[in-house]
């Protein structure tokens, strides 16, 4: 039996009034400025925007990796300060630690964490099948394509069943026919799961792709200059590329920022 949400599905996640600046009040960066939004419960949100926008900032506000002085961030309810045990964090690279077995990385969160051992390995082994990764849990990662190790990074992120999951750019040192077949293997594990996933990326047709809604941010300071729901449906094949919808909202988003260069 599921437990009843503290919060509204709709506010599971909750920015309200966010803005970060490096350094001090006087000649500081501002990176992220008045970021206003909601998360639903759940859904898969996708963060587009010019690099040096500020998105993993916000991510790593998210993570509770970096604290913030001005606005709210709450998770299910509870302000975000500091780093949680809610929270699993999928980076641009697998950081897999190359001594060690793919299922010996994916229990590393429990031995960091102290969690049951037996269980922890039971768990491990159910992700392995689910990212199908069976019959690879031995490997070493130089073994394992970058497709296959950024999968193995997936299922070390959810082991200690996180709330949320956030990812940052994971495909982007991908090929493209891999990272087409990352984006469908990504949408299947998010719907099998059932998590909250948060991910920044560069591509504009990846983000339309996995997003029930894209946030679009404008160059630094980073605002949060549109919010598209995308309204396909679920599961999406590489067809969906072809929507009429899937189009207007790629448009949409390069539209506002034809005259940033560092988009894909």
């Amino acid at each position: 039996m599921n437990a009843v949400p503290s919060v509204a599905a709709d506010h599971y996640i909750r920015i309200h009034g966010l803005s970060k600046t490096f350094g001090d009040a006087d000649d500081g960066v501002l990176a992220l400025d008045d970021i206003r939004c909601t998360i639903r419960q759940g859904s898969f949100v996708t963060i587009v925007g010019p690099s040096g926008c500020g998105k993993s900032t916000l991510l790593r506000i998210l993570a509770g990796l970096l604290d913030y002085e001005v606005g709210n961030v709450e998770l299910d309810g509870q302000p975000i300060h500091g780093t949680r045990r809610d929270v699993g964090m999928v980076f641009q690279s697998s950081i897999l630690l190359p001594w060690r077995t793919i299922l010996d990385n994916v229990l590393l969160p429990a031995e960091v964490l102290g969690l049951d051992m037996k269980k922890a390995r039971e768990r491990a082994m159910r992700l392995l099948h689910m990212v199908r990764l069976d019959g690879f849990e031995h490997k070493l990662p130089r073994q394992l394509s970058g497709g296959m190790q950024q999968r193995a990074s997936i299922a070390r992120a959810l082991l200690h069943d996180p709330k949320i999951l956030l990812m940052d750019e994971p495909f982007g040192a991908l090929d493209a026919m891999t990272r087409e077949r990352m984006n469908l293997e990504l949408q299947r594990i998010w719907m099998e799961s059932g998590k909250t996933v948060v991910l920044i990326t560069h591509s504009i047709p990846e983000a339309v792709f996995l997003g029930d809604v894209v946030l679009v941010m404008s160059p630094r300071p980073g605002t949060l200059q549109q919010v598209l729901r995308i309204d396909l449906p679920r599961p999406r094949s590489m067809a969906a590329m072809s929507d009429p919808v899937f189009a207007s909202a790629a448009a949409a988003i390069r539209e506002r920022f034809s005259h940033a260069a560092s988009f894909d």
